[in-house]
């Protein structure tokens, strides 16, 4: 009888929790945080929001999963990204892989990277249940377009801008996947990507430890030229995609290793200052030995905090964000650079 009263205390301890994140999203405001929200050349950035962290939990070895609840959240399309403003200030971009039908949370998962620069590791061991987090977006440069045929190849953690795209394929849809990682254990939404196949053979599942590397030669033998195809997953495995596929459409986690370049110098029209920009290093940190005030964040061409407007020059892009319009007359600093050897920037 002890052991009963034990079990029943801890499940209704769990029930008031539940119960207590519930009205904590209730009263939980979601206003535009200043910081993220000033206009960057003009424009304004999307709207910054607060929101509760009310699951964390593992989904496959080094993967946990972050559920993210709130009032009325901006609608997604499958392929979007949040940015997540850690509690360290560090900000990082994740792929939505919940139900774009849901406008009360958002779903993202990370692995854990060891030799990473400290984003995943402080998802996984810092952000915990009750916790609130600050989120920008949703953003999408990888949507699903309409064709007649797809095929996805995903890698690991790869899978999470996938699965939803998945989902939205309409009934009878031509459509195959690959899906490869180093063990089954460590590959996410594994059960899920099975039952969507429900027996038809359009999955194939490639677990290196058991199967060795995916035959992408076999896979991409005969393409039809108007098949869409998409990968997601690390930059071996999209090299190797694009060397076969060069029309395939990518999402990065990481960004793209940047080809070497060359020394330019930078005029800041505004402030009046000419600076020079070595080969081996950046705008940003030209700029902010003038300017240490300049707002920055990932340094990694994914959050936009360092957008600037282009007013001269030519620029040799290497963001993974603004769109083909943005890049006309704008720029972001951490990873972008001059096709020649002067660029005039609005700062």
């Amino acid at each position: 009888m002890a052991r009963l009263r034990t079990v029943a205390v801890v499940a209704g301890a769990a029930l008031l929790v539940r119960r207590a994140l519930r009205r904590r999203i209730q009263a939980a405001p979601l206003w535009p945080l200043p910081a993220l929200d000033e206009p960057v050349s003009g424009r304004p950035r999307s709207r910054a929001l607060r929101l509760l962290v009310t699951a964390h939990e593992e989904v496959a070895d080094g993967v946990v999963r972050l559920r993210l609840e709130g009032h009325d959240l901006p609608r997604w399309e499958p392929g979007a990204h949040l940015d997540l403003a850690l509690p360290s200030g560090l900000v990082r971009q994740y792929s939505l892989c919940g139900d774009p039908a849901d406008t009360s949370s958002y779903t993202v998962a990370t692995r854990l990277v060891e030799d990473g620069r400290g984003g995943s590791r402080e998802v996984h061991e810092q952000v915990r249940e009750g916790m609130e987090l600050e989120v920008r977006g949703p953003r999408n440069r990888f949507p699903l377009v309409e064709a007649p045929a797809y095929v996805f190849v995903a890698g690991g953690i790869g899978i999470t801008p996938v699965l939803p795209m998945l989902r939205a394929l309409p009934e009878g849809a031509d459509w195959r996947l690959l899906y490869g990682g180093r063990t089954r254990a460590s590959m996410p939404f594994l059960e899920d990507v099975e039952k969507l196949d429900a027996g038809r053979g359009r999955v194939t599942v490639v677990a290196e430890d058991e199967d060795g590397r995916p035959d992408l030669d076999a896979l991409f033998a005969d393409l039809p030229e108007d098949t869409a195809v998409y990968c997601c997953g690390p930059e071996g495995l999209m090299a190797a995609v694009e060397e076969r596929v060069p029309r395939v459409r990518l999402e990065r986690f990481a960004p793209r290793a940047s080809a070497e370049g060359g020394a330019f110098e930078v005029e800041l029209r505004r402030s009046g200052r000419v600076l020079a920009v070595p080969a081996d290093s950046s705008v940003l940190a030209a700029v902010r030995k003038e300017l240490p005030d300049t707002l920055y964040s990932c340094e990694q061409g994914f959050c936009g905090t360092c957008q600037q407007r282009v007013l001269e020059g030519e620029v040799d892009h290497r963001d993974e964000l603004l769109t083909d319009a943005e890049r006309d007359d704008s720029m972001l600093i951490c990873v972008s650079r001059a096709r020649g050897d002067r660029l005039v920037l609005d700062m």
